[in-house]
């Protein structure tokens, strides 16, 4: 009854910008903890950024490169990403911890491609 969709991601130079959403939908009654992860070695994931309700924080590889935020009215989060890198490559996807039927659930998007040239 869940879904996550990530969209803005796609192809730019290095010291280029792009902006990433994550919108949840479904019976929500409550947004929690959402974060934004990328690939890491072993493929798995690594935390880029997640956003609380009263604070955020940042792999230290992009502090002061991206901003997360997010708007509770339509349970959605941005990544917005500054002064890219080529290791910033990857698949960007999005986790929302969300309380619907007075239970906490996380769920996964599929991915958006971000690939940054040098």
């Amino acid at each position: 009854q869940v879904q996550v969709v990530e969209s803005g991601g796609g192809l730019v130079q290095a010291g280029g910008s792009l902006s990433l959403s994550c919108a949840a939908s479904g019976t929500i009654s409550s947004l929690g903890v959402m974060g934004w992860y990328r690939p890491a070695p072993g493929n798995r994931r690594v935390l880029v950024a997640i956003t609380t309700s009263t604070g955020t924080d940042y792999a230290d590889s992009v502090k002061g490169r991206f901003t997360i935020s997010r708007d509770n009215a339509n349970n959605t989060v941005y990544l917005q990403m500054n002064s890219l890198k080529p290791e910033d490559t990857g698949v960007y996807y999005c986790k929302a911890v969300v309380l619907r039927n007075s239970n906490w659930y996380q769920y996964w998007g599929q991915g958006t491609q971000v690939t940054v040239s040098s």
